[in-house]
């Protein structure tokens, strides 16, 4: 317990659980949130999934992540005036989206929630970088790991109690509250600490968008190491996609795939994230890829044993709370691993390119998921699911070799775990 308490009890890690939160609040408001409004409006399908194209800001949030790092408000600092000024435009922005009516201007909502996403894409942004460079190089997985945590009870906030008051009182009275609760947000930012390194920013635009991709494609294996992102985690993206349609498949009901996943998930994936945290800070990032991987990949099997099982419940909650633990811990180590590859002149544009690649990874390999279920039968998908985890794994031996070594300075690739480390990708 001591050991807990030293590694997520100093500010700069404990601050981020806020931040977290403030970074995932706005998420189902403009996606699951928003469709049930639709759909209880009697709004037509063909509209309601067209609404899916408001998420497009989080994919391109690197286009305008540049900007992020040349400027800033002049108050609270270089990232936390961004944050604090954004907090409060999407406490706006919700409290509108509330008073706009999906029947009669299904448009106007549409316009309400895209400015939400942007805002919140671009909250994101300013979080990501604020967080890379706050923490020191020992704290990134605790500190990723409480950024997890608070972003995963913001979904639930915003996603299922959001939908139960909706019960009892109107949306816009929903979006009132849940503007409210945004605009608390403020106070996390304004307790956060200020980065103890203080960061000259790039001197003009044309350095701020030139820079970051620059002094990142110059590194040797600049290509493969996105291509690494992009396949790290394939193996659970493919899973994860056909979860749900798995369990509703073999005769769970939807209340029962609801709770498993909305309760018992988020608290596996609560513990998985914060013992991942502290398994990153004792380890090491580049330990913890290798065990987390590995854990990750083999986690998917408790969904095969599920399979040829059938239905039951005692498995269907082992094989969720197995794979949501595992994912959690990896997720620790992933996101500590990419905050260490940033310049801290341009931790915004560097970390959203790095973040978009993943995001890429995530909606391709899920597409032709479908298909293949039904082509291979769940236990032997869930067990192929397996092996397209096995070329990230065999990529961490260029890029988080177990024992690691290098600096950033000579070209090489800055991989922080316990110190700074690095390696060569030649």
């Amino acid at each position: 317990m001591s050991n807990w308490l030293k590694i997520y009890g100093n500010r700069r890690v404990l601050s981020l659980v806020g931040l977290g939160f403030s970074s995932g609040f706005p998420l189902a408001l403009t996606a699951s949130t928003l469709q049930a409004w639709l759909v209880t409006e009697k709004v037509d399908l063909k509209v309601v999934g067209a609404f899916s194209l408001v998420g497009l800001p989080y994919a391109l949030k690197v286009f305008w992540a540049p900007l992020m790092d040349r400027y800033s408000p002049p108050w609270f600092g270089r990232r936390r005036g961004w944050i604090v000024s954004l907090q409060v435009l999407l406490a706006l922005a919700i409290f509108s989206l509330g008073y706009c009516s999906p029947a009669s201007f299904p448009a106007l909502v549409a316009f309400a929630a895209m400015v939400t996403a942007f805002l919140s894409a671009s909250q994101d942004i300013a979080i990501d970088a604020y967080r890379a460079d706050v923490l020191h190089a020992t704290e990134l997985g605790p500190g990723a790991a409480t950024a997890v945590v608070g972003y995963r009870l913001a979904l639930l906030i915003s996603g299922a109690l959001a939908l139960i008051l909706s019960d009892h009182v109107p949306w816009r009275t929903v979006y009132t509250l849940m503007a409210g609760v945004m605009l608390v947000n403020t106070l996390f930012t304004l307790a956060a600490p200020e980065p103890e390194i203080r960061v000259i920013p790039p001197k003009s635009l044309k350095e701020a968008i030139w820079g970051p991709l620059a002094g990142y494609f110059k590194r040797s294996g600049a290509v493969e190491m996105l291509f690494f992102i992009l396949i790290y985690k394939l193996g659970n993206v493919i899973a994860g996609a056909m979860t749900t349609p798995f369990l509703l498949d073999i005769g769970f009901s939807r209340s029962d795939v609801g709770m498993a996943n909305k309760v018992l998930g988020l608290i596996s994936t609560i513990l998985g994230t914060l013992v991942g945290g502290s398994i990153v800070a004792r380890i090491g990032i580049n330990r913890s890829l290798w065990v987390f991987g590995f854990m990750q990949a083999f986690s998917n099997f408790s969904f095969t044993v599920l399979a040829l099982i059938g239905k039951s419940y005692p498995a269907m909650i082992a094989a969720i709370g197995i794979e949501n633990i595992c994912v959690g811990m990896g997720d620790a180590a992933f996101i500590a691993f990419m905050m260490s590859l940033c310049d801290k002149r341009f931790t915004a544009t560097q970390y959203a390119l790095l973040t978009s690649f993943m995001a890429v990874g995530r909606i391709f390999a899920g597409a032709p998921t479908g298909v293949a279920a039904q082509a291979l039968g769940w236990p032997i998908f869930f067990s192929l699911s397996i092996l397209a985890a096995i070329p990230g794994i065999m990529l961490l031996t260029r890029f988080a070799p177990w024992n690691g070594g290098g600096s950033m300075a000579s070209g090489q690739w800055p991989v922080a775990g316990g110190q700074e480390k690095g390696f060569s990708a030649d």
